[in-house]
């Protein structure tokens, strides 16, 4: 029981850290992750919070390499 509250208390502030934007990273990264932490040993909640930090930190990933895609043109234009 004791495992199960700790993992709802991260899963709780890793949703309350997200901002809006990177809710979308977490949903899905929390969706998987709860998935695959019930099917290795019932551990659904701290396997979702696994999922959305990772969700996240790969929805911040293609973000940032969009953003420098974005601006590599308009660099090139200024040679």
């Amino acid at each position: 029981m004791k495992s199960f509250l700790l993992a709802s208390a991260i899963a709780v502030s890793a949703l309350a850290v997200t901002s809006p934007a990177d809710a979308k990273g977490c949903i899905k990264g929390a969706v998987v992750g709860g998935v695959a932490g019930h099917y290795a040993g019932h551990h659904g909640v701290l396997g979702a919070a696994a999922g959305c930090l990772y969700g996240r930190h790969h929805a911040k990933e293609q973000e940032r390499q969009r953003q420098q895609q974005q601006a590599q043109p308009s660099q090139q234009e200024k040679l």
